[in-house]
């Protein structure tokens, strides 16, 4: 699919009026040969709560959404996340941790957020979640599906700070 300079414009438009309206624009990503895992995140966040935005990789995109707006909410209210810290409850009942994303990392992810921001420095930061047997992916016993489906962008084991 080719997009002219209109649809562009107009897609510009459309996240520039979500980032007012709702502090972010969500954009979910899968590969329809399913060799690299669905990812979704957030553009404006920086812009709407001086907070980074935000990615998940591994879940469908209805949740992913769900999270993401969960965190933009929760930081255009005050919250502020720290690294290496556990939060429970935050995914449905399950603790996630939420991890700075190596800058080198962005433009793999968050194209989005690289056409939004033009120029300027932006942050991201990414929410890693266990299996639902509370196994997080650098354990042992963590399936190779949880591995493969949940890179990870900042350190390589963020429960070590």
């Amino acid at each position: 699919m080719s997009y002219t300079d209109a649809d562009r414009e107009a897609n510009d438009r459309r996240v520039a009026h979500d980032v007012a309206t709702h502090g972010c624009h969500v954009i979910s990503v899968f590969d329809p040969e399913e060799k690299t895992p669905t990812f979704s995140y957030s553009i404006g966040i920086e812009d709407s709560a001086a907070a980074p935005d935000v990615l998940v990789i591994g879940l469908g995109p209805k949740l992913g959404h769900s999270i993401i707006n969960h965190y933009c909410r929760s930081v255009r209210e005050g919250a502020a996340y720290v690294r290496g810290v556990r939060y429970d409850g935050f995914l449905e009942g399950f603790p996630v941790l939420i991890e700075p994303v190596r800058a080198r990392r962005h433009a793999e992810y968050t194209l989005g957020c690289e056409r939004y921001y033009g120029d300027r420095a932006y942050r991201v930061v990414q929410i890693i979640w266990p299996s639902t047997q509370g196994i997080w992916p650098w354990q042992k016993g963590a399936s190779e599906w949880l591995v493969a489906n949940q890179p990870m962008l900042g350190r390589l084991r963020p429960d070590k700070r």
